[in-house]
């Protein structure tokens, strides 16, 4: 991550968030009498979650159970890009990838590098928590086996690609914990290195969608 978020850093900050979130009542409409300006953030087409036409999901509950859930997870993520570019100011804040996620290497690209990280946050004085936290109480389930093998798969590549140090995430009470830098607390790893950033670059594509600035 940057300076100002390091590896790792981002992953704690998400958790931390899910610890203290209330149960919020969500509606996954998107643009509607709010008062959010347009921010030109292009709507899901109604494929993009299963791959196909709505109507041939039609006698799959399970499917279309799945669908709606990622649906209304972009539809929230797309509220909060919009309110991060009208409200918090960030005008180029990225659109959300089809499957609802942020590129976090995009993110990185609007940080101020004289600001708190407020942009990870949902913008300065929290003026986008609310759509934050509403995006994170609608992100589909995840598994836990999968995005261990694919962090795993990162970490390993990042090695090969220089940096050494990196470690491997584990699992914990079924839960996965990033690896990373060895030593959060005092880091070994300098991120801000032409090393570092070839080897994130092209271990990138290792990491399923949402792991993006987790370790």
């Amino acid at each position: 991550m940057s300076m100002h978020t390091p590896p790792g850093a981002l992953a704690r900050l998400r958790v931390a968030s899910l610890v203290a979130l209330p149960v919020l009542v969500f509606s996954a409409a998107c643009g509607g009498g709010d008062g959010t300006k347009d921010s030109g953030v292009a709507s899901v087409p109604e494929e993009t979650a299963t791959g196909k036409p709505a109507d041939s999901a039609k006698g799959d509950s399970t499917q279309e159970g799945a669908k709606k859930h990622k649906s209304a997870f972009y539809d929230a993520q797309v509220k909060y890009v919009q309110c991060m570019r009208a409200k918090a100011g960030v005008e180029d804040f990225p659109d959300p990838e089809l499957s609802g996620y942020l590129d976090m290497s995009e993110v990185e690209k609007v940080v101020d590098p004289n600001g708190n990280g407020e942009e990870y946050k949902g913008g300065k004085d929290g003026v986008c928590v609310t759509e934050l936290k509403a995006a994170m109480n609608v992100e589909p389930e995840r598994d836990d086996q999968k995005d261990y093998e694919s962090m795993l798969a990162h970490a390993k590549c990042m090695r090969e690609k220089g940096v050494s140090k990196f470690t491997n995430p584990t699992m914990s009470g079924g839960n996965v914990l990033p690896g990373g830098d060895p030593s959060p607390a005092d880091p070994q790893l300098d991120t801000e290195s032409a090393t570092y950033k070839e080897a994130r670059t092209a271990c990138k594509d290792k990491l399923l969608d949402g792991l993006d600035g987790m370790q």
